[in-house]
């Protein structure tokens, strides 16, 4: 009998995203349940929504509240952090590197170390030497890596992934989900892990 499943749906420039990257194998694992990883990117999602910048940037006391928030919440799970330089990142290349990470099976150790690198050591997740020395501390051939993630098969394969997320209802990361249940943001993956869990 297969284990239960839960898609999680995130961001590398979404703060939550980072907090539930960090914790959801360890969350997961207890609970004896799957992570389907799917990495997908917000600025579709939000140029549908009208936005054409994070919401965190358009209105400046929802930012200020999410970056103490963000604070409060990294000191509680142990979590370094660091206020990112430059908010929000664009995570295309790191997305389209998760994608074959997803395929091969490296897929969590790397979104952790990118997440670090942006929220705990504010390094430019954009740049491919950065993204290369992630990977070549996993032990990963990195060239190989980003050839295969810049093929147009993958390259495609992120566009409809985040197609699909805009398809699915999506508007934010964190988001999980279990069959058509949907839950959204950091705060709401272990109410996801229960459903899953659920009788």
């Amino acid at each position: 009998m297969s284990r239960p499943a839960v898609e999680f749906w995130f961001e590398f420039a979404s703060t939550y995203s980072y907090l539930s990257v960090m914790r959801i194998e360890k969350a997961a694992a207890t609970a004896g349940v799957e992570v389907q990883w799917r990495p997908f990117l917000l600025g579709p999602v939000f140029l549908a929504l009208g936005w054409n910048d994070s919401p965190f940037n358009i209105y400046p006391p929802k930012g200020r509240y999410m970056w103490r928030d963000l604070e409060r919440l990294a000191a509680k799970e142990g979590l370094p952090f660091r206020h990112p330089s430059r908010f929000p990142r664009n995570g295309l290349l790191a997305a389209r590197v998760a994608l074959v990470g997803a395929q091969e099976g490296w897929v969590a150790p790397f979104a952790r170390a990118v997440m670090t690198a942006n929220f705990a050591e504010d390094r430019e997740i954009t740049d491919e030497t950065v993204i290369a020395g992630i990977l070549g501390d996993m032990g990963l051939a990195a060239a190989g890596v980003i050839a295969r993630a810049q093929e147009d098969a993958n390259k495609r394969a992120l566009r409809v992934q985040t197609e699909l997320a805009a398809e699915l209802g999506l508007f934010g990361a964190p988001s999980f989900r279990v069959g058509d249940e949907l839950f959204w943001g950091n705060d709401r993956l272990d109410d996801a892990l229960a459903w899953a869990c659920r009788p």
